[in-house]
């Protein structure tokens, strides 16, 4: 009797030392982890697009994490910089362009990136322009996305530039964001420079169609979009948000692309992001002589 006495006391203290440790994970986890997070996509401006193109996303990932997400919409790409750097924003998601900035300027900390199939930039002139190579765009007007976008005006002036074209007095761009392809069309320019991931879908979604252009570059493979947080998030929850969403990858990717405008990252995957990848996006800031921009 006694020595059963005895196992019932030793698995009681047993269980209450499991339990005691138990409670002092969870408190342990509590105490690093944000009740909630605030979460802004740089080149997606005001509340209602953010809702449009990713409220799947925001709540499969707050399904993953066990906390809220709210968005936090910004008015430009370089606005999500300051909020990372006052605590106002968590997480941002950012091209490779934008990424630089957020680093430099907020100290900000890549964690999980995003490779895009195919994500190049392109030169797409009319079927039937003389037109083949950049050197022949001389005295020419191009289209280009947005001012700071990777592939659609900081990777195309960089290839301009390698083609012994000054992209200041040599050619006029102009920045059409995506109706590049109906300028083109028209002949209000003689050229467009766009990703090659979101050529098809821009001019699918425009009515476009391909036997109405051709390309005449493809430039190299561009860095990856990546997820970037605040440095001021504890490194046990930053950790613990990197790992889940590369453990979650294929249900936020899912997620992501249920909106036509990302439809860019259909076949995408996700991998630790890594600062050394980007130097590529760093010497053609340098080149262009924008370089003080990351400052």
């Amino acid at each position: 009797m006694k020595r059963r006495n005895l196992i019932t006391y030793s698995l009681l203290y047993i269980a209450g030392c499991s339990s005691s440790n138990l409670l002092k994970s969870n408190s342990n986890q509590s105490s690093t982890s944000p009740k909630y997070i605030k979460f802004a996509v740089t080149d997606v401006t005001g509340l209602d697009d953010l809702k449009r193109d990713f409220e799947e996303f925001r709540t499969t990932l707050a399904e993953i994490l066990g906390i809220t997400i709210e968005f936090f919409p910004v008015n430009n790409p370089t606005a999500a910089a300051p909020a990372l750097l006052s605590g106002n924003l968590d997480i941002a998601f950012a091209g490779p362009s934008e990424y630089l900035i957020l680093n430099s300027r907020a100290k900000a900390i890549p964690i999980v990136a995003v490779k895009r199939k195919d994500y190049h930039t392109i030169f797409v002139v009319r079927a039937d322009s003389d037109i083949k190579t950049l050197a022949e765009l001389k005295g020419k007007k191009i289209a280009m996305r947005k001012i700071g976008s990777t592939s659609g005006h900081i990777a195309p002036t960089s290839l301009l530039i390698e083609a012994g074209l000054d992209p200041k007095s040599d050619v006029q761009i102009v920045m059409l964001d995506d109706e590049g392809g109906k300028a083109l069309k028209s002949g209000e320019v003689d050229a467009w420079a766009t990703a090659s991931d979101r050529y098809k879908n821009v001019l699918e979604s425009e009515g476009l169609s391909e036997k109405d252009f051709k390309i005449i570059l493809k430039g190299p493979e561009l860095p990856r979009d990546v997820f970037v947080v605040s440095n001021q998030l504890a490194s046990s929850f930053i950790e613990r948000l990197r790992s889940q969403m590369l453990k979650n990858q294929d249900k936020l990717i899912q997620s992501m692309v249920k909106s036509q405008a990302n439809r860019k990252y259909v076949g995408s995957e996700m991998s630790i992001a890594n600062d050394a990848d980007y130097n590529m996006i760093r010497e053609v800031y340098k080149k262009i002589g924008q370089d003080s921009f990351l400052k």
